[in-house]
């Protein structure tokens, strides 16, 4: 390999897996000599990569961690494996999957070479996801645009779909993304309605980048309306800082979302119902034995919360709040009927 560039490329990738090279494999594997390497990893060390080198008979070359992380090197199995892996998770807002694993899929579709981003794709459109079954679905492609738009300030054209199903064009400056238990949120400012929104990003379709930038504007103040993309807000002036997206967004939800009080004991072990419930909903506690209480909050919808309880696969008993207990008492009746023999039937 007499391409300087692209044997340290190579190089890089070889030491960047968790493993002690020494430097005859180096070599072979390069098909260069082993003064090539030596001369390859003091470029290396010079460019800022913490190389270290071991002596004797079994030493060799590794990376080890260093002041500053260093660009990444990814073959194409590697960057598929990692492009699949972040668009899974952001598009069902898996726990943990927030905006910095989308601003990091942003980057690496990004660059993608168009032969890996037919194989995404094509590995995408083969797997069938397991949602939520509240028939909210995110295109994680919808999540790299605002993401790389919010980063860049840079203002977003879209169509947003309100709750009673009207569509409307969209102008917004993008603040931030925001993953709240099982959905995505776009904190931005609306430009035509001259106001701050919070939009659910199941909802935004047809995403587009218009390349004018802008300046980021202050927030509503604490005392100021704070509303979401259906309705309408109040402006104001605070600071522009990540603390203060994130009270605006939990003003904005705090308005809409009631929450949800609940009192929920289950015949299982404490460990056993923890094991089954989404964090969002709380911790159960140990009540009796071999029974255990959930006292939480929740801004969930009573949808996915009564969902939720009815997974766990052993005997629960809600104390309430009462709109759930409501809420599965019709949804158990419409289950017993469905699993009932029809009235003509019966009567033959």
């Amino acid at each position: 390999m007499t391409d300087t560039p692209a044997r340290l490329l190579k190089l890089l990738s070889l030491l960047q897996t968790p493993r002690e090279w020494p430097g005859g494999v180096l070599a072979e594997r390069l098909r260069v000599s082993p003064r090539t390497i030596r001369r390859d990893i003091d470029r290396l060390r010079e460019l800022g990569y913490p190389v270290e080198a071991s002596r004797g008979s079994v030493g060799g070359y590794r990376l080890v961690a260093g002041a500053a992380m260093p660009p990444l090197v990814l073959d194409d199995e590697e960057a598929v494996a990692i492009v699949v892996g972040l668009r899974a998770g952001a598009g069902h807002a898996i726990e943990g999957i927030d905006e910095a694993s989308v601003r990091a899929l942003a980057k690496l579709e990004q660059v993608l070479p168009s032969r890996l981003r037919h194989r995404v794709s094509a590995l995408q459109n083969a797997t069938v996801p397991l949602t939520r079954g509240d028939g909210s679905t995110i295109d994680p492609r919808t999540l790299t645009t605002l993401a790389s738009a919010t980063s860049g300030q840079e203002r977003l054209r879209f169509t947003y779909r309100s709750a009673d199903g009207t569509e409307t064009k969209r102008q917004v400056e993008p603040c931030r993304l925001v993953s709240a238990g099982q959905r995505w949120y776009l904190v931005a400012y609306d430009v035509l309605r001259e106001d701050w929104r919070t939009f659910r990003v199941d909802r935004v379709t047809e995403p587009f980048a218009t390349g004018a930038r802008f300046t980021p504007r202050p927030f509503p103040e604490e005392d100021g309306g704070a509303d979401t993309g259906d309705g309408i807000g109040e402006g104001g002036g605070a600071g522009d800082t990540t603390g203060n997206a994130a009270r605006y967004f939990a003003r904005a939800m705090a308005g809409r979302q009631p929450e949800l009080r609940l009192d929920v004991r289950f015949g299982a072990p404490a460990e056993f119902v923890a094991a089954r419930l989404p964090p969002t909903l709380g911790a159960p506690e140990a009540d009796g034995e071999d029974a255990c209480r959930l006292r939480s909050s929740s801004t969930d919808s009573l949808e996915w919360v009564a969902q939720r309880l009815a997974m766990v696969e052993c005997e629960f008993t809600v104390q309430g709040p009462p709109q759930l207990v409501a809420y599965l008492e019709n949804l158990g009746a419409r289950l017993t009927r469905a699993t009932s023999p029809a009235a003509g039937s019966r009567e033959a």
